[in-house]
């Protein structure tokens, strides 16, 4: 595949440019949309501007060190692959290729529950470490057969998403009337015309795809059937009874995410939780809801250093990933910039898009005085 696309892309705002004119409008809109009017979207990204760097360039430090230890495993770089469902439809073997990407540049993937490889599938690839994305079901049996074959795997942690039970209001689907695998209008048909790149890479792809974990044995595999029976297992009344009890279940690190309160991160602790990931699922389920940048400073008060807090929301440079530790996050986890990344040039792309968060977080350091993520801290950072 030529990667004439790397000299256009120098951002992941030009990232995001090149895979909307890659994607059919209805796959793009599955990506970047939000929920509603998308408010929490724009705050997420905005709230980072909220805060200026105060530099300390005196400091010097002739190279910089990017790597952070996380649950007893050193990423190169403070910023990971957060869980993105159905990331095979945005290139082929969509998750396996981020994956791979992932681990060349010695940073952690998450599996969706919602991925079109398997759990297995993934980890027959060796990358690691790699975490597995969960949901609480109305069948506890299932939500237990998603962690046993998860600790089977060898997963090296588990992360239950805690803010999905309800389906956000996403409007942009809607409109679209976007389905899983999608099908496509007559005026969606003429707009492809531009889109053949994609078309023709997936041409073979898009009928197979699936919710590959949810398939048990014996049980229909069309996705028909799955989105049906989908529908209906989420469980609103998810509680801190089910945290206790898949604490019992899982023996390696258990990261909650979802959380933007104090007082549940404050829970989450006394609970046994292994860590935190603040965010409000990038402004896909509650619109309105708070920033996940403007929730992270309470939370880090309230866990005071027990247990490590990561950001996921609205992280769209370097910069704001320097922000975020110097607020006392961990990581960053990055969604829909590693599917730009897939869009425009598959695994390479992913590779590309990791490799602007390092250079961006390197010169960043640099021109603020800092020569390891732990010299990171409040002092660096003023709010307009």
């Amino acid at each position: 595949m030529s990667e004439r696309w790397k000299k256009q892309a120098f951002s992941i705002a030009d990232m995001r440019r090149l895979a909307k004119r890659a994607l059919p409008r209805p796959v793009f809109d599955f990506a970047d949309g939000a929920a509603e009017d998308e408010v929490t979207l724009a705050r997420n990204e905005a709230a980072f501007g909220d805060w200026s760097f105060v530099p300390r360039p005196l400091d010097g430090p002739a190279t910089r060190d990017l790597s952070v230890e996380l649950f007893g495993q050193r990423l190169a770089l403070p910023v990971m692959i957060g869980p993105t469902g159905l990331s095979g439809l945005f290139a082929v073997d969509g998750e396996r290729a981020a994956a791979r990407a992932a681990a060349a540049a010695g940073t952690a993937f998450c599996l969706s529950h919602a991925s079109v490889c398997t759990i297995e599938q993934l980890a027959e690839t060796g990358i690691a470490p790699r975490w597995m994305q969960i949901f609480v079901y109305r069948e506890r049996a299932f939500t237990q057969w998603f962690v046993e074959r998860a600790a089977a795997s060898d997963y090296d942690a588990l992360v239950l998403t805690v803010d999905n039970q309800l389906l956000g209001n996403r409007e942009r689907d809607l409109r679209n009337g976007f389905t899983i695998p999608p099908t496509f209008s007559l005026p969606d048909m003429v707009a492809m015309l531009g889109k053949l790149p994609w078309l023709l890479a997936m041409r073979r792809e898009l009928p197979k795809i699936t919710f590959a974990n949810y398939i048990r044995p014996g049980e229909a595999a069309d996705l028909a059937s799955l989105s049906k029976r989908m529908a209906g297992l989420l469980d609103p009344g998810l509680s801190w009874r089910d945290v206790d009890w898949l604490r019992g279940l899982w023996t390696k690190p258990l990261i909650l995410k979802g959380i933007l309160s104090p007082i549940e991160a404050r829970r989450a602790v006394e609970a046994g939780v292994d860590g935190i990931i603040v965010s409000n699922h990038g402004g896909r389920q509650l619109d309105g809801a708070i920033s996940a940048l403007d929730a992270l400073p309470a939370i880090v008060e309230a866990v005071d250093g027990r247990i490590p807090v990561l950001l996921d929301g609205g992280v769209r440079r370097g910069g704001d990933v320097v922000k975020a530790l110097c607020l006392g996050a961990a990581c960053c986890l990055i969604g829909r910039p590693q599917l730009f990344g897939l869009a425009v040039g598959g695994e390479a792309g992913v590779a590309h898009v990791l490799d602007i968060y390092r250079r961006e977080i390197d010169r960043t350091m640099g021109l603020l005085g800092a020569a390891r993520i732990a010299d990171l801290e409040r002092g660096h950072l003023v709010k307009q």
